[in-house]
């Protein structure tokens, strides 16, 4: 095998492993010719899901677009830790919305770039579950049903964290929140609220709706070139753990999103026009004991007495999902 010239760059997660591998199945990541789009100085918390989720999103985008990107941003915490006044961790054209409107505002940019003839320029909008599931729920919907030709990505962290962490429609069940306290009958986020981002995007039937994790980059990676490959409304949905609302460990953030994948909690699948298309199987299912265990946001579960009953709750919601979307391999 011929030596390979050697070019020292900004080192990311996975870079160093994926050097062992044959240059075409790397990932975006490990290549030295990534973008950076999210590059380093901004101030996320270490071990942040959602700022290695971005750089790992939009990376894959501007390989797959040729740097022929312009993101809208939703307020929340990637856009406070990203460009605190007058700096900013961004290199791409990225504009700054409302908490609600960055799903308007990109079929707003994807439509002027339509009418300026510059089809060839692609769009992306993101925000967190709270701007993408709540505040812009309207204007997703609606971005969605017009069949703009944009991607929409959530950064899925299950709460508000920017503001103190509060629950939002993604926070889990029995999870602690400063507003959802564990105390009362039922502690932590009751059962039978929020909803499911997925499952709506695909009711819409737009060309493509994926979710994914931080703690599998090949799968995310792939996804996000799949849907630059498309026209339309696109939906990524990726789960993002958020070490300081979820109180676990900075170095843990990749194991708990591999944890709620293999654990049946969060479903890693892809649809177009919704119908489901491929799923990820799970490799090695655990009880969800081993995901709520390592997360503060769940130790009043744990206490004594243990709440076995709202264990075995969360157990038979990861069971539903296993059931509905077959991810696990025949027997």
């Amino acid at each position: 095998m011929p030596a390979e010239k050697i070019k020292l760059y900004q080192v990311g997660t996975f870079a160093v492993g994926n050097r062992l591998l044959d240059p075409v199945e790397r990932t975006v990541q490990s290549r030295s010719e990534r973008s950076n789009s999210l590059t380093s100085g901004h101030r996320a918390c270490q071990g942040c899901g959602e700022a290695l989720g971005a750089r790992y999103v939009l990376d894959a985008a501007m390989r797959a677009t040729e740097s022929r990107l312009i993101a809208a941003n939703a307020t929340g915490c990637l856009e406070v830790f990203s460009t605190p006044y007058p700096e900013s961790s961004w290199q791409l054209p990225w504009l700054h919305s409302l908490f609600g409107n960055a799903p308007a505002v990109a079929s707003g940019m994807a439509a002027a770039l339509k009418a300026k003839g510059l089809e060839d320029i692609h769009v992306i909008g993101q925000g967190g579950d709270g701007g993408t599931l709540d505040i812009g729920f309207a204007c997703l919907s609606g971005m969605f049903e017009r069949n703009d030709d944009v991607l929409y990505v959530c950064y899925d962290n299950e709460g508000y964290m920017n503001t103190g962490v509060q629950r939002s429609s993604a926070t889990p069940p029995a999870a602690r929140t400063a507003n959802t306290k564990p105390v009362g009958s039922e502690p932590g986020n009751v059962f039978g609220q929020g909803k499911s981002a997925v499952l709506i995007a695909m009711a819409h039937e737009i060309p493509y709706v994926a979710s994914a994790t931080v703690a599998d980059l090949h799968d995310l990676e792939r996804k996000i070139e799949r849907a630059m490959e498309l026209r339309g409304a696109r939906y990524v949905h990726v789960l993002v753990p958020c070490p300081l609302g979820w109180g676990a460990a900075a170095k843990d953030t990749i194991g708990i999103a591999r944890l709620a994948h293999e654990t049946g909690l969060f479903p890693v699948l892809e649809a177009e026009r919704g119908e489901v298309v491929g799923v990820s199987k799970i490799r090695r299912r655990v009880p969800v004991e081993e995901y709520l265990r390592p997360q503060r946001r769940f130790a009043h579960l744990f206490g004594d007495p243990v709440r076995q009953d709202v264990i075995d709750r969360l157990q038979a919601v990861a069971d539903r999902n296993i059931r509905r979307f077959g991810l696990l391999e025949a027997a």
